[in-house]
């Protein structure tokens, strides 16, 4: 079972101080479900299955996506369970009850064993980058880390088994209070930058997929005044092929304050970032 409390303090995936660049020209951050990975066919199936497994109803994509564009329910398990609550299913699921179904159409399997045991949808996720795209983040002088919802286990699973990615920093689920609360963008950005946030210090930039993404960079604006902070969205990739639908997500990205879209986050050139960090 993944537990469903929150560890705010913890810092276990956090990198050391001592191994990190001392001035790096800027700091990239990145959601890890729909922009690292495609999860249109793992979380988001897992969802749905879920509340059908309780209801006996199945939620659409496009609920689904409504239900995002509020920007509150970046948990899928909450999301799931506020889905039965509108849905009118009473009495609810216990929260464990609805963690422990989620989980086993998620990853097939304890989520703390070995992944190769692992029989469920997790197995089911492109990739959206490749590990160069990331080495040539570095050679630009642009540290780069995690900031992404996901259970531990399923973020170190496709960032170091998949990307081959060595010990990426990293905030998961239980590290930090949940998005859209800056907590963990700001914590992880400040230990890449190797120092206090604020004026002088590197611009940051997070790269999102959802409301809830972009309102966590315009509440880290609040909580930390003077300091570069610039989000970029990405539409969901279950939304490429529908253009009238992928145009009213973007809108709702843009009205949440996105202040750049991608076609892609393989799209996403160094140069320009800098570019739009420095301008």
């Amino acid at each position: 079972m993944v537990s469903a409390l929150k560890i705010w303090d913890q810092t276990t995936n956090l990198p050391a101080p001592a191994a990190l660049p001392l001035s790096p020209r800027a700091i990239l951050l990145f959601d890890i479900d729909g922009v690292i990975r495609d999860v249109s066919r793992s979380y988001r199936r897992a969802l749905s299955e879920t509340v059908q497994h309780f209801s006996g109803w199945r939620p659409s994509a496009a609920a689904i996506d409504a239900l995002k564009g509020e920007g509150r329910w970046n948990n899928d398990w909450e999301a799931a369970l506020e889905l039965l609550r509108r849905g009118g299913l009473a009495p609810l699921p216990a929260f464990n009850d609805l963690v422990d179904v989620f989980s086993g159409f998620y990853f097939g399997g304890d989520p703390e064993d070995d992944p190769m045991l692992w029989q469920g949808f997790i197995r089911s996720e492109p990739l959206l980058v490749v590990p160069v795209f990331f080495d040539t983040l570095s050679a630009a002088g642009i540290a780069w880390g995690f900031v992404s919802g996901a259970e531990p286990p399923s973020a170190r699973f496709v960032l170091e088994a998949r990307l081959g990615l060595s010990d990426p920093p990293l905030v998961a689920m239980g590290d930090a209070p949940d998005k859209p609360d800056p907590t963990g963008l700001l914590r992880l950005a400040q230990q890449l930058a190797g120092r206090p946030l604020g004026p002088g210090a590197p611009p940051i930039a997070y790269l999102g997929d959802t409301v809830a993404d972009v309102f966590t960079v315009v509440q880290a604006r609040v909580r930390q005044p003077g300091q570069v902070l610039l989000s970029l969205a990405v539409a969901p990739p279950h939304l490429h092929d529908n253009a009238a639908a992928r145009g009213t997500y973007e809108h709702s990205l843009r009205s949440a304050g996105a202040d750049q879209l991608l076609g892609s986050t393989a799209e996403l050139d160094p140069e320009q970032l800098l570019a739009w960090l420095e301008a």
